[in-house]
């Protein structure tokens, strides 16, 4: 694939939408005419495919008896082909709001163009006629409708709701439109549309501002594209509307999968555009999961009109315009941050409790490194212990040093426990790897420095063996501490190793997300101050699994051989959840990390954590993630203990959200990334 093809967002299943806000000038259609013209050109020169407008934008709304005359709806149809004849020349699809006879009736209308022509038009469904309302005095619903076609611009186009409009060049390029009250109703006309199959619904709207309302109709618009699984894009009228009895905000929203992509500014006194990828084949793939939706299609759905058109065509390298976390499991806002830490660690603290008073145990063993990982469920023991009543010196914790065990995590593991007031003891499993190896004669034992993967096993397998039979001893179970990242990329000793354990509470978190909990637990005072300072030294130490001596003074590094965790969380997200191709991984990847990334960093991310990935080593780094991925982990994850879910799709369990062989192999993701990925 060329590069310029490859780092286009349109190449990868994103379409460029725009909700606009245009200054109105009431009952002068030919004003609002020109300023529609503008937006279309700006919308145009910013790449957008499809932009959508408030209501009845060419007239606009708050005119009243206005509306019933003459002159102003014939000049409304004028700007009409004035609009659409823009649209031919900037390659957008544009869907205006206008009031449009057709019959003896008039009605409240979307009017959708595009290449110069008008595709369709959309009636309002539900007019409201209350409060502030009377929009029955004017308009007829769609349900008056005589027939289903109209004459608008000298063409014969559709004219009922629900109509959907896909481009033909463009796959999963589908929308639908309703217009403001439509989307306040029980069963929006745009429910139904999105089980027929659009997949970014439009809302043409000037509902007036009162306090509290730009919540709800934000409210309604994550909600709404959460449960018809769409993206939803939001245009209400703004400066310039008469302000006789009300007054508007121009509030303009774009939201996908419940998640705020965009949002305008309000109470602007120009006009502007708010314009955000959206992802249409990621919606699809979770529609694609979610068979509840499919199920819903078919109970409920119904057939509808699709009026096909052609999309805008050109692959332009361009800079993806939308929210993008640098690390999916971790937000980068620091009141949701906070939250999701809130979460994760208190559903691994109860899935912790209940395993506890299931088993009737009131203690536990743990191998404590001084890493990460075994930090983390060491923190977890402690308030699920404090929460039972049980004393914290029931926490049996080993430190168990081997050939590689530097004395910074040593004393870290050591200064942890006792801070945190648990029972700590040390295990020397030199002398027992030693015997090891001389009963299955390893080069070692004749004093060769063989350091292959027998000698880090039996390192790692001895720890396991030593928890479990101490276990025993003193009638506690094993407490697991290998997290979701490790899981995906198989980083584990199988069997009698550190894969195994009576239960994990770090399997369904990712590593990512492990450095954050434990700042977070360091910031707070759910464990006690007194571990303050070695959790952030824990924190500041180089991930390794210390099997092998350093060499010339470098540590054995996990990062440098199965690569970085924050671009393997990144692609484990965007693999496991959505199954996206590895060449749309490689290319989300590369818009967050690469020199040019526009990424976001979590809340309090250090600076020296702060690095960048050019698209060679991304997709380096992605070939060795879908080989230990697809073909040599799996039979690892299909033997895993038991362990709560943590994060949204990230249950690597054999009995949750991954189910795979474990003979599977990983051509088909291989041959995908060199087809499509340039060196």
């Amino acid at each position: 694939m060329a590069d310029a093809l490859f780092h286009s967002p349109k190449t990868h299943g994103f379409v460029r939408v725009a909700a606009a806000t245009p200054v109105s000038h009431p009952g002068d259609p030919r004003a609002n005419g020109q300023e529609h013209v503008a937006l279309i050109r700006q919308a145009g020169e910013q790449g957008v495919d499809l932009m959508v407008f408030p209501e009845l934008s060419l007239s606009a709304y708050a005119i009243d008896d206005l509306h019933m005359q003459a002159a102003l709806l014939d000049e409304v149809e004028r700007q009409i082909a004035v609009a659409a004849e823009a649209t031919a020349e900037a390659g957008v699809v544009a869907v205006v709001g206008a009031p449009i006879r057709n019959g003896d009736a008039l009605y409240n209308c979307a009017v959708v163009i595009g290449g110069g022509e008008v595709l369709g038009v959309v009636p309002k469904t539900y007019l409201p006629n209350y409060r502030e309302y009377y929009e029955k005095r004017w308009f007829a619903p769609a349900t008056a409708r005589s027939e289903d076609v109209i004459q608008l611009n000298g063409e014969t186009v559709d004219f009922a709701p629900g109509l959907l409009f896909e481009a033909v060049n463009r796959p999963g390029f589908v929308f639908a439109v309703e217009i403001c009250e439509d989307y306040w109703a029980p069963l929006p006309p745009s429910t139904r549309a999105a089980l027929a199959g659009a997949r970014i619904l439009l809302n043409l709207s000037a509902s007036n501002i009162v306090i509290g309302k730009a919540d709800e109709r934000a409210m309604l618009s994550a909600s709404h594209s959460a449960r018809t699984l769409s993206a939803y894009v939001f245009a209400a009228s703004g400066w310039g509307e008469s302000t006789t009895d009300l007054a508007w905000d121009g509030q303009a929203t774009i939201h996908e999968l419940g998640s705020k992509l965009a949002e305008g500014e309000r109470f602007a006194l120009d006009s502007h555009l708010t314009i955000a990828d959206v992802d249409v084949d990621r919606i699809g793939l979770d529609r694609l999961r979610n068979g509840t939706f499919a199920e819903c299609a078919r109970n409920e759905g119904e057939p509808a009109t699709v009026v096909p058109f052609m999309a805008r065509e050109d692959h332009e390298a361009s800079e993806l315009i939308r929210p993008l976390d640098r690390f999916p499991f971790v937000p980068d806002d620091a009141g949701r941050l906070d939250q999701d830490c809130y979460e994760a660690f208190n559903i691994q603290v109860q899935g912790l409790m209940r395993r506890m008073t299931a088993t009737g145990a009131k203690s536990l063993v743990i191998g404590v490194s001084g890493g990460l990982d075994s930090t983390q469920a060491l923190l977890v023991a402690c308030r699920a212990f404090d929460r039972l009543d049980l004393p914290r010196t029931n926490i049996l914790g080993f430190t168990m040093p081997g050939f590689a065990t530097s004395d910074g995590t040593k004393s870290n593991a050591w200064a942890l426990m006792t801070a945190l007031g648990v029972t700590g003891a040390e295990i020397d499993i030199r002398p027992a790897a030693e015997q090891m190896f001389k009963d299955i004669g390893h080069p070692y034992a004749e004093g060769q420095p063989v350091h292959d993967i027998t000698f880090e096993n039996v390192q790692a397998g001895l720890r396991t063996d030593y928890l479990f039979r101490l276990g025993n001893q003193h009638k506690a179970f094993v407490l697991g501490t290998g997290d979701l990242s490790e899981l995906a990329l198989g980083w584990a000793t199988y069997g009698v190793g550190d894969h195994m354990s009576h239960y994990n509470v770090n399997g369904g978190v990712a590593k990512t997300l492990i450095r954050h909990l434990i700042r977070w637990v360091a910031a707070g005072d759910l464990i006690g101050a007194g571990a303050r300072d070695t959790l952030h030294a824990i924190l500041d130490t180089e991930i390794s699994p210390e099997l092998v001596p350093a060499k010339d003074g470098v540590i054995q590094s996990t990062e440098g051989t199965v690569g970085p965790y924050a671009l393997n969380d990144f692609f484990l997200f965007y693999i496991s959840r959505f199954g996206m191709t590895p060449s749309k991984v490689a290319f989300l990847a590369h818009q967050a990390w690469g020199d040019a990334g526009s990424g976001h960093w979590p809340a309090n991310t250090p600076d020296d954590e702060k690095v960048e990935y050019d698209l060679a080593s991304i997709k380096g780094w992605l070939r060795k993630f879908l080989i230990r991925f697809f073909q040599t982990a799996q039979f690892k994850r299909s033997a895993l203990p038991n362990g709560p879910k943590v994060v949204t799709g990230g249950s690597l369990s054999p009995r949750g959200d991954w189910r795979a062989p474990s003979d599977g192999n990983a051509r088909v993701w291989l041959d995908e990334l060199d087809a499509n990925v340039p060196d």
